[in-house]
């Protein structure tokens, strides 16, 4: 384990324990710094893994920092709002339209996966949900198809299938992974032909 993440552990351990460490980071995650501001966002991301609970009150100003310019908060920020789906839905619906800008981040990789992985989880919760993410993540399968990234967002989007989804979004889910889950090989066409029996 590099000295780094080990940094970000001790530190995620320390926010898990203490409310004023915890309220410092969030706070910095508006800070001048941009290195103090990703800094504070992988330690964030660490504590969601670990202790989600403890970020609800927060949930606000990580959607706010969905509007810093450097990726990496952007997409630890990301994984801390997919780690609060489960916990507060409500507030992670006003995450969708920097999750959407991050989505079609041209510069980033991990901003863009981090940004599908937010969404299919939030699309998963209801119908009406799906509905509204759906255009953004059909869009991302047609966008990304064989970028590097592209097998790890099928994997979201296999939990997405797996989800609430309303019958209009199923269908098109169904119509859109066809190709692959028939013509391709190896983990494309399994993950295409996994989504495709979620959804039927």
């Amino acid at each position: 384990m590099s000295e780094k993440s080990q940094d970000t552990k001790d530190l995620a351990a320390r926010a898990i324990e203490s409310d004023a460490v915890l309220a410092e980071l969030v706070e910095n995650l508006s800070g001048a710094s941009r290195r103090i501001r990703q800094i504070s966002a992988a330690v964030l991301a660490q504590v969601a893994k670990e202790s989600p609970d403890r970020l609800i009150d927060y949930a606000g100003a990580v959607v706010d920092a969905l509007n810093r310019p450097e990726a990496q908060t952007r997409w630890e920020c990301l994984d801390v709002l997919t780690a609060l789906v489960d916990r507060d839905s409500r507030v992670c619906d006003r995450a969708v339209s920097g999750a959407e800008t991050a989505l079609f981040d041209e510069e980033s990789g991990p901003v863009r996966l981090a940004a599908m992985r937010f969404l299919c989880a939030l699309g998963a919760t209801t119908e009406n949900r799906s509905e509204k993410v759906w255009p953004l993540v059909d869009e991302a399968i047609q966008c990304y198809h064989g970028d590097l990234e592209f097998q790890d967002m099928l994997v979201a989007v296999v939990d997405f299938s797996a989800g609430k989804l309303s019958p209009t979004v199923k269908s098109e889910l169904a119509e859109r992974m066809k190709f692959d889950a028939e013509n391709s090989r190896g983990a494309l066409k399994r993950r295409a032909a996994q989504i495709i029996e979620n959804v039927s």
